[in-house]
């Protein structure tokens, strides 16, 4: 019977230790980091969707520019979400696992209307960006404030593109 214990308590460590990672953050800093870039993650993912959707979907006198710019911003949304969800393991985290779990994390709003005149888009985009662009601040303080130098300078790059994302969405929005 004390063996059975003990490989019943050994399977459980093996478990838990099954996606732990060597990092100098200690555990609070981890939880807290891993815990404010899951939403982001998540975020990032449903922005790269509906980024996607206009992209198939747009039409209109300026079809060719909107289409190309759409797809061009949904390959840099996209691109992030592997380095993000790849920090969140270096730092011995679980990151999202589905589709279900990405609803349950995001803010972004899904985009199910049929027709979208490509102003709105173009309208629908910017805030979302920006909304992104303020997530991605809010986790970079909690990063700062955790020492997690790594992630904060990742998360400046990211930063930068969306500012860039945002600008060209309103310019393209002023035309």
């Amino acid at each position: 019977m004390r063996n059975v214990k003990h490989i019943k308590s050994a399977k459980r460590s093996e478990k838990s230790n099954a996606l732990a990672t060597p990092t100098d953050l200690g555990e609070k800093s981890r939880t807290a980091i891993s815990k404010s870039l899951n939403p982001l993650i998540a975020d990032i993912f449903a922005l790269y969707v509906k980024t996607k959707n206009f992209h198939w979907h747009v039409s209109g006198s300026h079809y060719r520019d909107y289409h190309l710019l759409f797809d061009e911003h949904a390959e840099q949304i996209f691109a992030m979400t592997d380095v993000l969800a790849e920090r969140v393991r270096k730092l011995g985290g679980t990151t999202i696992r589905s589709i279900g779990h990405i609803n349950q994390l995001t803010s972004i709003n899904d985009d199910d209307d049929t027709f979208v005149e490509a102003k709105e888009m173009i309208r629908r985009l910017m805030n979302d960006n920006k909304s992104l662009l303020s997530h991605m601040r809010q986790t970079h303080k909690i990063c700062s404030d955790h020492h997690d130098v790594a992630t904060t300078s990742i998360l400046e790059v990211f930063i930068d593109e969306t500012e860039r994302r945002i600008w060209f969405l309103f310019e393209t929005q002023a035309g």
